[in-house]
């Protein structure tokens, strides 16, 4: 155990030395961070800024020396927006104050001069020279936190004094000017970004080091997570680094699914909450201005059952906007590129959601139905796989700044490498357009994150591959569940250009607790599948219990519905009618019946059970369980007139979704087959039955 930790430790330090060789002044320990976070409000990457200027070092006394001056520069200069009054009497008092402020440049075309804005002070209109905006370009782009030292002149000089860069004091006569001006500023967030220094960088790092900074310059401790985990954490930065990418993540609570829209990026916007209008996310038309779509790179909905929309049009408008990127208000089309994501958490476990309902149940009614909005998800992400964040799985550890890692990030958004895979592998045929640009995007973004020099295997981009299709195919499999036969190709594969090889990707929750277990059941035991109350398809499970008695039948788990009790009727006295033609050794009049009715996915119960209890009570009357893994579908009437199955390629899907390998069919559907896709016909041993007793003996294998 001991020479393991000391091989952990070994490969620590070699990694922060390769950081501190390649990234010097750009990374920063984790644990400051978290230290002076917890008792100073400002935003992390300032906070990280700061701390990388002041502690870039591997000494104790340096570093506690470096968090002391920052908690100063904090204290004294971060102006909280309600004392903005208080500092602004201090400036005009002493006449110079130094603050740190988020500040915006913007050109006065008519003035022909620059002004910067103050985001808490709430200044505008403070002229500024012309070398800030041309040396440090992000000041016209949206806006960076600063150090600035302020001077205050009193009113009647008609001049501002100003220096640039060199300290030169440079001179401009203006009516009404502002008596505040600026001295000199410092940003303190990376005023610019050099990517060839990321690419170059990059080399120096083998894939599992580069995850492992990746993950910890978020604020984790990838030395805690399994690879798997690593990957589906890496995933949440997909928006960040795609344009237009649309991700679900729904999980258990304290998983962290919000923290890094919040936290770690200044361009995304975590939307609390969930209630919105379509002025405040895509235009105003009043104002004529782009909403929050067209100015973060990424818009986070938190808890996504509370997601509303106060005007009608709001979701079909989000679903233009998901599926091509622009959207149309008023008389023009606006385009954006901000990524769309849901977050939110899932109450029950997931076997229960997968049997009762979909894996998209948290979302409101007109969300989680609605199959089009849903198609339009690129990625979801298994929340339910990633563990409960305690303190040690959050870093102590040296990773980016988180400001450099966003900005690295935001620049790679110019860049698409989704064609990567075209040089090795082929898509499957199951997979439509939707589904190949989701597979590509999810692709394209891993690379990025990855490997931003653009060097990897193929070995690499196949682990990408393989992970791209498994998170899409995840969206699929619920919408076949809601959407019935549209969405039947769910069996996503690849193929390598090399051998030809075709390889399959499932989805790891699908693969257990199906509703129709496997081997034989208990005779009464019955499972059909047909149309519930609510008009989905679904299974239904009948128990069943013989005793002596007098001929009475009981029904449990049908409540007061008379359809059902009409049709479970028809089944007793067609036994009544016609026993004798299945068997001599059933009673209807000395043995009481009883029948258990159970809807196994939360539907509603279904009105066609006369063919299942006829079956159910000739297989407890007989001891003699149904052949194994099989599924009931039609209907007859008093008569004993065979009826056909409505939908029968839906209610097949059904069948094999729940687990059924064989299915009874009645003789009448076999012309429908043609509707059904071969694949799916091919899943089921077929047997056919032309009349009520042949159902009978065929599902209790009698010949």
């Amino acid at each position: 155990m001991l020479m393991m930790d000391q091989a952990a430790e070994g490969n620590r330090e070699e990694l922060r030395r390769k950081l501190r060789e390649n990234f010097d002044g750009r990374i920063v320990r984790k644990d400051l961070t978290k230290k002076i976070k917890e008792g100073a409000n400002v935003p992390v990457y300032v906070l990280e800024f700061l701390l990388g200027q002041y502690c870039s070092s591997d000494d104790e006394e340096i570093i506690e020396q470096g968090v002391q001056n920052v908690k100063h520069i904090l204290a004294d200069n971060f102006v909280r927006p309600d004392e903005a009054q208080k500092i602004l009497s201090q400036l005009r008092k002493k006449g110079s104050h130094t603050i740190i402020d988020m500040v915006t440049v913007h050109l006065d075309i008519k003035k022909d001069c620059f002004f910067a804005e103050f985001s808490n002070l709430g200044l505008s209109n403070v002229p500024i020279t012309d070398d800030y905006p041309e040396k440090f370009d992000r000041l016209l782009c949206g806006g960076i936190w600063c150090i600035v030292q302020l001077e205050y002149e009193s009113e009647g000089d008609s001049s501002f004094g100003m220096e640039d860069l060199d300290s030169e004091p440079r001179q401009k006569k203006q009516k009404d000017v502002s008596p505040i001006s600026i001295r000199k500023l410092t940003p303190i967030q990376m005023p610019h970004i050099d990517i060839e220094k990321v690419r170059t960088g990059r080399k120096a790092f083998t894939q599992d080091e580069w995850m492992d900074v990746m993950l910890r310059s978020c604020g984790y401790e990838p030395e805690q997570l399994n690879q798997r985990e690593k990957w589906l954490l890496l995933a949440r930065m997909l928006p960040l680094v795609e344009n237009n990418f649309n991700l679900c993540e729904l999980g258990p609570r304290s998983t962290g699914k919000s923290h890094i829209y919040k936290e770690i990026s200044p361009n995304s916007i975590l939307v609390s909450g969930g209630q919105t209008t379509v002025a405040n996310l895509f235009y105003n038309m009043g104002r004529k201005t782009v909403g929050l779509v067209g100015l973060w790179d990424c818009v986070a909905f938190d808890e996504v059952a509370g997601i509303k929309f106060k005007d009608k049009d709001g979701i079909q408008i989000m679903k233009d906007y998901m599926a091509s990127g622009s959207f149309a208000r008023g008389k023009e089309e606006k385009a954006a590129s901000a990524s769309m994501v849901f977050v939110g958490n899932i109450n029950q476990s997931v076997d229960v959601l997968l049997k009762t309902s979909s894996l998209f149940d948290p979302f409101p009614s007109e969300m989680g139905t609605d199959t089009a909005f849903l198609d339009r998800l690129h990625c979801y992400i298994p929340g339910w796989e990633i563990p409960k964040f305690r303190p040690e799985h959050f870093t102590n550890d040296y990773g980016f700044i988180t400001d450099y890692l966003a900005e690295f990030i935001r620049e790679l958004r110019k860049e698409q490498y989704g064609d990567a895979l075209d040089k090795y592998f082929r898509l499957g045929k199951n997979l439509n357009q939707r589904d190949t640009i989701a597979v590509r995007k999810i692709v394209g973004g891993y690379v990025k994150l990855l490997y931003p020099d653009g060097e990897f295997t193929k070995e690499q981009l196949e682990e990408i591959l393989v992970f791209a299709l498994e998170m899409r195919r995840r969206v699929k499999e619920q919408l076949k569940k809601l959407g019935g036969m549209e969405f039947y190709d769910v069996n996503f594969s690849y193929i390598d250009l090399d051998t030809f090889e075709e390889k399959f990707v499932s989805v790891p929750e699908q693969g257990g607790g199906k509703l129709i277990p496997d081997g034989m059941c208990n005779p009464g035991q019955i499972h059909t599948v047909s149309r519930g109350k609510s008009g989905m398809i679904g299974v239904f499970r009948l128990e069943s219990q013989m005793l002596p008695g007098s001929g009475k039948f009981e029904r449990t788990g049908l409540g007061s519905d008379r359809d059902c009790r009409e049709s479970t009727n028809t089944a007793f006295n067609f036994l009544k009618a016609n026993g004798n033609r299945i068997s001599g050794g059933i009673s209807t009049a000395s043995k009481d019946y009883i029948i258990n009715y159970q809807d196994l996915q939360g539907i509603g119960m279904t009105g066609k059970l006369a063919l299942p209890t006829l079956i159910a009570l000739c297989s407890i009357a007989l001891g003699r369980p149904t052949v194994s893994t099989l599924a009931v579908l039609g209907e007859i009437s008093i008569s004993g007139t065979i009826l056909k199955v409505d939908e029968l390629a839906n209610s097949l899907q059904v069948c094999l979704d729940s687990g059924a390998k064989k299915v009874l069919l009645p003789i009448s559907s076999a012309v429908d087959l043609g509707t059904v896709p071969p694949e799916l016909v091919g899943s089921f041993n077929l047997i056919f039955y032309s009349s009520a007793e042949d159902a009978v003996f065929k599902a209790l294998g009698v010949e």
